[in-house]
């Protein structure tokens, strides 16, 4: 099971926020390169990077800090965050990007992202973030009427690397993972499934890699790492060990 540290752009800087809320933002730190190397130290050899302000525009509004990042992290970088045309999922992927993850796009036209998964194998990752189990888009600011599971049994057989739970209810609040709805989505779907949102520490980690042959892919992590309740080599170690 792979272990993602994450580093969420807002301006340039690294935050997390709470729920998804651009208001409820904390900071820590201006130099995104930086901490993907403080990561790469601690043995991460994914990282999972999120362009909020490119959410909220439907295009790239931190490229120099994605630029950066992907050129000083030694491993895979996956990106998300307003990646809504070919140009752009090509124009990443050029630059060295191994994954794309595309959530709004999922949602409002399936069939583009369904052809990306075709023309970009083992490429595209489809972000089903999810508030009370409805699909959310917009950087999660709009909550549509689509169960999770319906939007992500769309794209089984699409050619789709992986699934992106997010359970945004508990995102950046440090309650744990939701486990039983990730492994329930995992056990529904023929893709693999990574864990986001709420995790805590290595209780989670422990949790998710019980169901690994189950299909849970990964676990994204972000706020137990930077606020020093998860050590990421740990966290690594333990994923390593399923």
């Amino acid at each position: 099971m792979i272990v993602f540290p994450a580093i969420d752009l807002k301006a340039g800087q690294v935050v997390r926020l709470a729920e998804g809320d651009m208001d409820r933002a904390t900071v820590y730190g201006d130099d995104p390169a930086a901490q993907a190397m403080l990561f790469a130290e601690a043995g991460a050899q994914h990282l999972h990077v999120v362009d909020l302000d490119g959410s909220f525009a439907g295009r790239a509004e931190n490229r120099e800090a994605v630029e950066a990042i992907v050129a000083a992290f030694p491993g895979y970088v996956q990106l998300g965050g307003g990646i809504r045309t070919r140009e752009a999922v090509a124009g990443w992927f050029d630059l060295g990007v191994a994954r794309i993850v595309m959530g709004t796009a999922a949602l409002k036209d399936p069939q583009f992202v369904k052809d990306m998964a075709a023309e970009f194998p083992g490429g595209i990752v489809v972000a089903v973030d999810a508030r009370d189990g409805m699909v959310a888009t917009e950087g999660w600011a709009a909550v549509s009427d689509v169960p999770m599971v319906d939007l992500a049994r769309r794209f089984e057989d699409a050619g789709v690397a992986s699934l992106l739970f997010t359970d945004i209810g508990r995102d950046g609040l440090l309650k744990g993972c939701n486990i039983d709805a990730t492994v329930d989505l995992a056990r529904r779907v023929d893709i693999p499934v990574i864990a986001s949102g709420g995790v805590k520490g290595l209780d989670d980690i422990h949790l998710l890699a019980l169901h690994a042959h189950e299909g849970i892919e990964g676990v994204i992590t972000g706020r137990a790492l930077y606020d020093g309740r998860l050590d990421l080599a740990a966290a690594i170690a333990m994923a390593n060990r399923a």
